[in-house]
């Protein structure tokens, strides 16, 4: 991964936890996922505690991971976890434009929901929004494990379909939940279905 020694002045970046070049387990089709670090939520019972802090994690630039998005083949889209990614808004809003010019879709995954994220009125924000095809939203509660509904930790979380280029009826929504093991630049990495992924980790 990149530094911050590496990165030009000026350059948007985004302090990142981890990322899987290749997954099925992140929604619609093969994606890559980048998950990045820092959230004030804190979910009770989240699988990713390590991503809590902002000052963990790694620094990158925007470009060098619009590079490494742009440039994985047979890949559908990225999808965006955490952490929280809203707390990130302008460079992530950075990262999915250029994602989106080059005809890949982009799904985030937010401890907020899309009416609290509204309601902030923030143009960051508001720029982020607009790019996103997929948004599944809210709080994870770890007592509303999600069994049914792919992709979803919890039944509370709502899948928002912000374009036309999914649709909810399509059968891969409604598919069930998988967990991926990955073995990621000396880390072992398991990802998709929270409650499985507790179970399976070391």
């Amino acid at each position: 991964m990149s530094t911050a020694e590496s990165i030009a002045p000026g350059s948007p970046v985004l302090r990142v936890a981890q990322v899987v070049p290749r997954t099925e387990a992140e929604g619609p089709g093969h994606r890559f996922a980048l998950w990045v670090q820092g959230c004030a939520l804190r979910c009770p019972g989240c699988c990713n505690p390590e991503m809590f802090a902002f000052e963990r994690g790694t620094v990158m630039s925007v470009d060098d991971l619009a590079a490494r998005v742009l440039s994985t083949p047979g890949i559908e889209g990225l999808s965006i976890l955490g952490g929280e990614p809203f707390s990130q808004p302008s460079p992530l809003a950075d990262l999915c434009e250029r994602v989106r010019a080059a005809g890949l879709s982009v799904m985030v995954f937010s401890g907020y929901t899309l009416a609290e994220l509204k309601a902030q009125t923030r143009p960051d924000v508001e720029r982020l929004l607009a790019t996103l095809d997929l948004l599944v939203d809210g709080r994870f509660e770890k007592d509303q494990p999600e069994t049914q509904r792919r992709w979803i930790g919890s039944r509370n979380q709502v899948m928002h379909f912000l374009t036309a280029r999914y649709a909810p009826e399509e059968a891969q929504f409604t598919a069930p939940n998988t967990a991926e093991v990955h073995f990621v630049e000396g880390k072992l990495i398991i990802n998709g279905w929270p409650e499985l992924a507790d179970r399976l980790r070391p």
